[in-house]
């Protein structure tokens, strides 16, 4: 009876201090807030275990780390997370997904033809499409039996008693095994080619034509393709009617050469010999020994230097890449205008630096992570965040659901500023001490709320354990930051 009437009072307390948040700031037992770097509001309570947020014509509820829910009305968006990830359901508009360990799964939506298509995964036991349109419908019980559309990169599978029969079609290339992948015949529009893997394999295409889109005749062009003893022996000609024909011939380890109008290569002695590569489409002389530990390449097109672990410099014309002592610093560039991106990379994940920038505005993003310390971002209206204790958000950098389900729970100090209102907020310990200011106001809370303190500029006001003081008018919210509508 004790325990019941402990548990109506706690729930009475919360159900008093939710009807009354507005002016309640007793973090982290409850408290609420406008945010700073956006239009809304959010409420916190029992530390990080609990959260309401809404902001412009989102609301979110989470609580960490069982689960979160996200609603957006003006896009018609949802996601629900439960024990992240081995359950999580994804809406926008007509279409779902709903996933266990992404073993398990249901998924549906408006195809582009205005029909529902919804399926049913059981990876990789049984898979299950249907829809108004019976040519759409499919299901596969493996390795019995089935039939699938569209999945596994193939246009079309077919199989009995897998893998002893299956026949799989990719535009209109179709291939049947018997059983998979020792012995297989393959057809298409000029194509006919068998093998028995790894042993002996032989495949013809003849040169096609195809009409695109501007009624224009393409070339296709044609092969001959053979093998023995795969990987040991291979001899290839593609391209075969058109401008680069390609041929291609390995005997491993002795050699494996490349010739083509665009491109030569030659290696001898694979793996650890040496190879030779002129791209005169690229225009650049490549060495190799071996190939890619050693590498040193120069011309137009590119040119790098790399002695693996040791050191490694590459760029072309838009990329630049850069390593000491792999993988202790890595660098990386990438430089297309209106895009200059850098990163710079100790240890991985241990430190890391990324920078973007829009060379045509100059608005610049920043990102820097320290593992697990804390990790920093400055967005391109160079509103700034900063979290103290981050543990898998360098090594997941904007997954929208551990910053939801997680952060909260090692999220030590957090700090905002909005470079647009010059608000700022600090929270340490879950709101046992927060700090909000804006050029108007500024508003302090520690220890529960038993010491609050206000400055506005009709005065300024003190609360110690909660009884008030001074004569500042007592507002909830002096961050800037208009609330939302409730």
């Amino acid at each position: 009876m004790f325990r019941s009437a402990h548990l109506l009072a706690c729930v009475a307390l919360f159900s008093a201090l939710w009807c009354a948040r507005a002016d309640v700031a007793m973090g982290p037992l409850f408290h609420e807030f406008g945010l700073t770097l956006d239009r809304g509001h959010r409420t916190e309570a029992v530390g990080p275990f609990f959260y309401h947020e809404n902001r412009d014509s989102t609301r979110t509820w989470a609580v960490p780390p069982i689960g979160s829910y996200v609603l957006d009305e003006e896009t018609d968006f949802s996601e629900f997370d439960l024990l992240y990830p081995i359950i999580t359901y994804d809406r926008f508009g007509p279409e779902y997904r709903f996933q266990i360990f992404q073993l398990f799964a249901f998924a549906g939506g408006q195809t582009y033809s205005e029909t529902n298509v919804h399926r049913f995964t059981l990876f990789p036991i049984y898979f299950h499409q249907w829809s108004a349109d019976p040519e759409r419908d499919y299901w596969a019980l493996v390795p019995i039996y089935g039939h699938l559309r569209g999945r596994l990169f193939r246009d079309d599978i077919r199989f009995v008693m897998w893998p002893l029969y299956s026949r799989t079609r990719k535009r209109d290339v179709v291939t049947h095994n018997f059983p998979y992948p020792l012995l297989h015949v393959r057809h298409g529009d000029g194509l006919d080619g068998w093998q028995f893997w790894p042993f002996f394999g032989t495949e013809h295409k003849d040169i096609t034509y195809r009409t695109n889109i501007w009624d224009e005749t393409e070339i296709i062009g044609g092969h001959d393709r053979f093998f023995v003893l795969w990987p040991f022996y291979v001899n290839s000609r593609s391209g075969i009617g058109t401008t680069n024909v390609t041929k291609q011939e390995a005997l491993l380890p002795a050699y494996s050469i490349y010739r083509s109008p665009n491109r030569d290569s030659s290696t001898f002695f694979w793996p650890l010999g040496v190879t030779h590569t002129v791209d005169r489409e690229k225009k650049y002389d490549e060495w190799g020994a071996p190939w890619p530990l050693i590498v040193f390449t120069r011309g137009e097109g590119k040119y790098t230097s790399r002695v693996w672990p040791f050191y490694s410099d590459a760029h072309t014309d838009t990329l630049t890449a850069r390593w000491y002592l792999w993988p202790i610093y890595k660098y990386n560039r990438v430089h297309s205008d209106p895009l200059d991106r850098e990163r710079k990379r100790i240890l991985l994940y241990l430190y890391s630096d990324v920078s973007e920038k829009n060379t045509e505005t100059g608005a610049q993003y920043r990102r820097r992570d320290f593992w697990p310390l804390f990790t920093s971002r400055k967005d391109l209206n160079g509103n700034t965040r900063l979290q103290i204790l981050a543990v898998l958000e360098p090594i997941l950098p904007n997954n929208k659901s551990i910053e939801r389900n997680y952060s909260p729970l090692w999220s030590l100090w957090r700090s905002q500023k909005n470079a647009h209102t010059q608000a700022s907020s600090q929270s340490l310990l879950w709101n046992l001490y927060r700090r909000d200011s804006s050029p108007e106001s500024k508003k302090c809370s520690l220890l529960f709320g038993l010491f609050q303190y206000q400055s506005l500029p009709t005065g300024t006001r003190w609360r110690v354990f909660y009884i008030p003081f001074g004569g500042g008018k007592d507002e909830s919210r002096t961050d800037g930051a208009a609330p939302a509508a409730r």
